[in-house]
């Protein structure tokens, strides 16, 4: 991986596998983050190839190459790559020697399961996740209840739970009384669980399908794969099949 140096930290932080650039930000920010033994808090400082940049007390260097991968994540693992109160980290299924460099790109809650990407690409990240490339991602949703399709209609004009600005789903189908597939293109925190539970409905099971044109297709439960160049290709020019 070619680096131009000097290079602004945070996406020195990003290309060494520490998250997106907005979390590598948060990082900084958060007084985490020194250069050369000195604590950094500002966001335009860069750095070159022969300063020493560390993260809390682990060295900070960039990957030779970039990695990514779509796992099929069981329920009971979680996505953060730290948690003193968990024990089973989704990550650690993915057992290649530089798995330590990859995070999350969005999340799926600890009960929810299907596909995420893993990958040390912070650049990539932040353009899978910024709302404005308006990536789909796709779900199954059973339910202890019956679904009415009039809550799913109402879901697609927009609900206001718990914040200024609505939840919106872009589109949906049911399949059964029980089982309903949703597409959305925000992803906000745990936002099928609060537009269910505003309706009063129970999750059984959340199944995340889909993520722009990359499929959970026969990928097993805890099994992950390589995202293939095309694959990566499409997902970051914005297509969604």
């Amino acid at each position: 991986m070619q680096i131009d140096y000097p290079i602004r930290l945070q996406s020195y932080l990003a290309k060494s596998g520490f998250g997106s650039r907005r979390s590598c930000e948060r990082l900084i920010s958060e007084g985490r983050v020194s250069v050369n033994m000195k604590i950094v808090v500002e966001m335009g400082v860069k750095v070159e190839a022969d300063d020493v940049v560390m993260v809390d007390d682990v060295l900070a260097e960039p990957a030779d190459r970039l990695f990514y991968y779509a796992l099929h994540k069981p329920r009971g693992y979680v996505c953060t790559n730290y948690d003193p109160n968990e024990t089973k980290y989704a990550r650690e299924l993915i057992t290649i020697p530089e798995n330590n460099l990859l995070f999350h790109v969005g999340r799926l809650d600890k009960e929810s399961t299907g596909l995420i990407l893993y990958t040390n690409d912070g650049d990539a990240a932040q353009k899978i996740m910024h709302p404005s490339n308006q990536i789909e991602k796709e779900y199954a949703v059973m339910t202890a209840e019956p679904i009415l399709r009039s809550d799913m209609e109402e879901a697609l004009r927009g609900l206001y739970i718990d914040s200024q600005k609505p939840y919106v789903i872009k589109h949906f189908e049911l399949r059964s009384k029980r089982w309903v597939v949703i597409t959305l293109t925000e992803g906000k925190n745990r936002e099928l669980r609060k537009i269910f539970s505003y309706f009063g409905y129970t999750i059984k099971h959340l199944v995340r399908l889909r993520i722009g044109p990359i499929e959970l297709g026969e990928l097993p439960e805890g099994k992950y794969r390589p995202v293939t160049k095309s694959e990566m290709k499409a997902l970051l020019e914005g297509k969604n099949t």
